[in-house]
């Protein structure tokens, strides 16, 4: 049973560099023939999948390149699906949460440019002001470790909490030190999030799931990330070892371009902030 596990694992590891070798041959001759390069990218439909739909429709066909996006609403399959070859990069994530995603589950990705922020952000339906928050509230907070530490920052920085010296954004609930206010917390998968608004007293939200919700962080949360700083910018990722095909770089440099950073402000209005 070992040994057929074994050369099962060895059968998938060849196909997976057959196809991979396939893949830049088609490109490298595309290119040769004058085509456009297709370069598949995963992403989350707000704001990642906008913007690169934005560079597709308006940039990419002068530079050579033919997008496909995506799209996907979690933050696990785009990096198992990057990680195996079924896409060629992708575009939904911080580093942070990155370097946590290969340290625990064995993958080589490796992020290239850095293109937005979206601030974390605390919302309610049932209060308008974070003073408000009453005795024993219920917080709902992403359950993926670098976001849960994040949103534990956040209220550590706006005075709900108190966290242990040292802890930052790896912090976790034993870490919290003062909780003056007795609030129980409730970690969640970071999507399902906004839908929790209507069982709990206040949610800390990822920026694309509360876009994609309809909320507007620049204006309707009650405490939003400080931007100066901030190590959350999300950007291009690839598996390690691709970051200089020139594909790659073309489309780093066009997530970057001015033209997008002005889409970027125009449309989202300060929830969305392109990085500088």
């Amino acid at each position: 049973m070992r040994i057929h596990r074994f050369v099962g694992a060895v059968a998938l590891a060849l196909s997976l560099a057959a196809c991979g070798t396939s893949q830049s041959a088609t490109t490298g001759a595309a290119a040769a023939d004058g085509a456009d390069a297709v370069i598949k990218v995963g992403a989350n439909p707000v704001p990642h999948g906008e913007i690169l739909n934005f560079v597709k429709q308006n940039l990419a066909p002068a530079a050579g390149l033919k997008l496909e996006v995506v799209e996907f609403t979690d933050y696990v399959q785009p990096n198992v699906q990057l990680q195996e070859g079924q896409l060629t990069a992708n575009f939904f994530q911080h580093k942070p949460y990155l370097d946590d995603f290969n340290a625990s589950k064995g993958t080589d990705l490796t992020f290239v440019a850095p293109v937005h922020l979206e601030p974390l952000g605390l919302y309610s339906k049932k209060i308008t002001n974070v003073t408000a928050l009453a005795a024993g509230a219920t917080v709902a907070l992403p359950n993926d470790a670098t976001n849960l530490g994040r949103s534990l920052k956040l209220l550590a920085d706006n005075g709900v909490i108190k966290l242990k010296d040292g802890a930052g954004t790896a912090a976790t609930e034993r870490d919290v030190v003062d909780n003056p206010r007795k609030l129980q917390f409730k970690p969640l998968e970071a999507a399902q999030l906004p839908r929790s608004l209507e069982d709990v007293d206040a949610a800390v939200i990822n920026g694309n799931y509360a876009i994609e919700a309809g909320l507007k962080p620049a204006t309707q949360a009650l405490v939003l990330e400080k931007t100066e700083g901030n190590p959350y910018v999300n950007g291009l990722v690839v598996p390690a070892g691709h970051e200089k095909d020139p594909n790659i770089v073309t489309l780093g440099k066009l997530l970057q371009d001015q033209k997008v950073k002005d889409f970027i402000k125009q449309k989202y209005e300060g929830s969305v902030i392109p990085a500088e």
